[in-house]
This record gives C-alpha cells, sequence and structure tokens, in this order.
C-alpha cells in the first residue's frame, strides 16, 4: 500500500456546511453584535472543498459559557435537516415547532437556516395548503455518516430488549445494526471502529432482577402482521388467576412495554367501544384472521398508556400527590414518574409531586422502594393500600 493509499479519504461536503456555527449564532444573536455574514449557496460542484473531517465543523467553546450554547443551536440546525431529508412528505412550520419544542419564530430561522445552507431544499404544498420543505436524498452527504455512539445505541438497546426477553425484536436490531456497520465506507469504518470498541467495553447494562415473562416471537410477528394489514387476531387466552382457556377474536392497536408486556386490543362481541390489556405471555396461540376491521381514528396509543402510572389499567383516574423527604428529594426531582407530572419544591426542602393517573397497585410497589422517605398525600385509596 502506497502512502497515498495508507492516508485516510478527504470528506467532501459543501462549502456552506461552514456557515452552520454563524447561521447559529445568528438564530439568536446577543446585544450588540452584529449579524453574521451571510453564507453563499453553493453549487454541487464549484462550491466544494476538501477537509479532513467533517466533525470539525462544530464551533469551539469559547471562555464564558457560551460555546455550549452554540453547540446546541448548531446540533439543532443539523438535527433539522436530518429531519426534513427522512420526512417522505416534507416538514411544515408546525412540525418544526412541535419536534423542536419551540415558538414560531424560531422554528422560522432554524428553517431559514437550513435553507441556506442546504440550497437543493425542496418546497411543496400539501393538500391542505401549507407549505412543507423537505431535502432530497443524499443531498446531505458526509453529515449523514454514522458515528461510534450511533452504534454504540444500536447495540445497547439490542441488549436491553434481549434483557426483557423480547429476543426477536432484538435479533432485528442486531440485524440492522450488522446492516448499517457493512455500508460504511471504509475511511468511515476505520474511524468508528476503535471508538465503537472503547464503548461497548465501557458501557454495561445492569440486570433487572426478578422474573421475565417469556414472549414467543411467533406471538410479536402475528400482531405486528394484523397490524399493518388492519385485521383481527384470533387468539386463544389463558387467564392467570383461574388458568382457563377461551378463544375470542381481537381487533390489535398495538402492544405496551414494562414489567408485563400486553397487547392493547378491542373486541366487536365484547368490548367495541374501548381497549383492554392482554398479557403476551398468556396468549397459547394467536393466527391473523381473515376478517378486516377500521382503525378507530380518535384512539392514540400514547394517551391510552399515559392514564396509568405503570401498564396495567383502571376505569378510574385519580390525582395523586407524594411528598419526599429533603434528604431525597435532589433524587425524586431527576424522576419522571408520569408525563403529567407538577413537581412542587417546599421551603423546607421536600419536593411534592402531583399527577393524575390509575393504577395505584403499581404505584404502591414503586413507593415501597423509597422506603419512610415519601409520604402518600392523595388519594387516600394509595394511602391505605401503602398503609400509611
Amino acid at each position: 500500500m502506497t502512502a497515498a493509499e495508507d492516508r485516510p479519504e478527504r470528506a467532501v461536503v459543501p462549502l456552506a456546511i461552514q456557515g452552520i456555527v454563524l447561521l447559529a449564532r445568528g438564530m439568536d444573536p446577543a446585544p450588540g453584535e452584529a449579524e453574521p455574514p451571510a453564507v453563499a449557496p453553493a453549487s454541487p460542484v464549484a462550491g466544494t472543498m476538501s477537509i479532513p473531517d467533517t466533525h470539525a465543523m462544530v464551533p469551539a467553546v469559547q471562555p464564558g459559557g457560551g460555546g455550549t450554547m452554540r453547540y446546541e443551536k448548531a446540533d439543532r440546525i443539523v438535527d433539522l435537516a436530518l429531519e426534513m431529508q427522512a420526512a417522505r412528505m416534507g416538514l411544515t412550520l408546525e412540525d418544526i415547532e412541535g419536534r423542536f419544542r419551540v415558538g414560531r419564530r424560531t422554528a422560522q430561522r432554524m428553517r431559514d437556516a437550513v435553507l441556506r445552507l442546504f440550497p437543493h431544499t425542496e418546497e411543496m404544498t400539501r393538500d391542505d395548503r401549507r407549505k412543507c420543505w423537505r431535502i432530497p436524498p443524499a443531498a446531505l452527504g458526509p453529515i449523514n455518516d454514522l458515528t461510534a455512539d450511533d452504534l454504540a445505541d444500536l447495540e445497547a438497546t439490542a441488549a436491553l430488549l434481549k434483557g426483557e426477553n423480547l429476543r426477536a425484536r432484538a435479533k432485528s436490531l442486531e440485524r440492522i445494526a450488522a446492516k448499517v456497520k457493512g455500508s460504511l465506507r471504509p475511511d468511515v469504518a476505520r474511524r468508528v471502529e476503535p471508538d465503537l470498541e472503547l464503548l461497548l467495553e465501557a458501557e454495561g447494562l445492569a440486570m433487572r432482577p426478578g422474573p421475565r415473562p417469556a414472549i414467543r416471537s411467533e406471538v410479536i410477528e402475528a400482531i405486528r402482521s394484523a397490524i399493518k394489514q388492519q385485521r383481527e387476531v384470533y387468539v386463544s387466552y389463558r387467564k392467570r388467576r383461574t388458568n382457563s382457556r377461551s378463544g375470542r377474536h381481537l381487533q390489535p392497536y398495538g402492544i405496551l412495554l414494562g414489567n408485563r408486556h400486553y397487547l392493547v386490543a378491542m373486541s366487536r362481541e365484547r368490548h367495541a367501544d374501548h381497549a383492554r390489556l392482554y398479557s403476551l405471555a398468556n396468549i397459547d396461540s394467536i393466527s391473523v384472521a381473515d376478517r378486516a376491521f377500521v382503525r378507530d381514528r380518535a384512539f392514540s396509543l400514547r394517551q391510552f398508556a399515559e392514564r396509568s402510572f405503570g401498564v396495567f389499567q383502571e376505569p378510574k383516574l385519580y390525582d395523586v400527590a407524594w411528598r419526599f423527604s429533603a434528604d431525597v428529594a435532589a433524587s425524586a426531582e431527576e424522576y419522571t414518574f408520569h408525563p403529567s407530572q407538577i413537581m412542587e419544591l417546599q421551603k423546607d426542602g421536600s419536593l411534592i409531586v402531583r399527577f393524575r393517573a390509575c393504577g395505584l397497585q403499581e404505584m404502591c410497589w414503586h413507593l415501597y422502594t423509597w422506603g419512610k422517605e415519601v409520604e402518600v398525600l392523595a388519594p387516600p385509596e394509595l394511602k391505605a393500600l401503602c398503609g400509611q
């Protein structure tokens, strides 16, 4: 191998990419700071240049702490560009506001920054007359290159799925990781492999004690197939307490993963107006039926799941309030107990957490892990259940 062949390939990227930092600063200029210079759009050929490493495009951290914020803003522009490329129908301003949790003006500045950096961005109009923007495939060039962190996250997620006995999904993710590694350009692979090996050695997964339900891959595959075809499934279901079995047609709406894994489904004969949970471990057999069904557009799996503290659903919602002692308030503040939670720090250093949900039994199980450091303020039913 010659010396020239031994050198890493130099990435060719649009000249305009060098303006990411300037545009990020321009999104929120400091008082009295001049506007950043305009970055002229570059043509695919004449406006390119060779640089040794695309990761050198991020801004340097400046003394005084301002660099971290500029890193974040530059990252958001790159993330938006990746989202615009991934979205088949493009992104509207409303999409940008929702995904990045920003206001309309910031969303407009972020969009304008992407348009200036990537002149090949396509502007389209949807059926509802809203404008949207999309970046064609491969237009981002080396920005699409995967990092060691990306691959390590895939490997770690596959290990987590294995730990939860979701082996079919873990195998699928491992297959995706192998395909991704095989598609890397030689220069990217040489850069990524040493860091990936270090990350995989340094990041372990703690085993969660306790039993894990065994989930057969054919059950998951049948549910997935039925959901995609919008067809009912016929299951032979075993009740956990009585061990009795019965057959039933179900309309599958999704799967909830937790300490136990559940099929979320409606039944035309038994409960056509609301969804119920069926433990995957209690499904003895399953097949995709010939009967099609029309999915209820008003049903949201996310909203259904957020009703409960854990997974198990109850018809009644409770206004819940817990008080954590000052000794553990800092730790409790780092937890997301429920998506609707409100945290109130008290003058004595204690912390009150409020949310609305069902699932008192699972709340009680969790509160036992905090011992005497937590007090149930409401509801009285949970207070009695926890023996307080």
